[in-house]
């Protein structure tokens, strides 16, 4: 099984896509989440360094400029998916990974936070 460290760069996008307002809070992410002609259309005018910062694990001992270096997508090429990042809290625990697990877990907190989905205590 594959090993995985937290994409910093991706977990400070997420951030600066929720701080902009740069999300879907409903979504089918079986639907939305890119696929290979995504990633490759996305390839062909974005720098590896920009892919990348829409992973939130790096894949240990992979290759910095391929596909297998990124894993744990959670938006479009655009705006970042709470159902994403779902996915990514559910993929990451399933598999133990539990560094890109709690990454996700606080970005899902924030964007839930930032969106009014969760209210402050009083």
């Amino acid at each position: 099984m594959a090993e995985y460290t937290v994409n910093r760069r991706a977990v400070a996008q997420a951030r600066r896509l929720i701080a902009a307002r740069r999300w879907v809070l409903d979504s089918d992410w079986g639907e939305t989440q890119p696929g290979a002609d995504d990633e490759n259309a996305y390839l062909e005018s974005h720098s590896w360094a920009e892919y990348a910062e829409w992973h939130l694990g790096l894949t240990k001992g992979a290759t910095g400029e391929t596909k297998a270096r990124y894993g744990f997508v959670f938006g479009d090429f655009k705006r970042i998916h709470r159902t994403g990042l779902i996915a990514c809290q559910y993929r990451a625990a399933e598999w133990r990974h539990k560094a890109v697990e709690l990454a996700a877990h606080r970005l899902l907190q924030q964007l839930d936070k930032a969106s009014g989905l969760v209210r402050p205590r009083r």
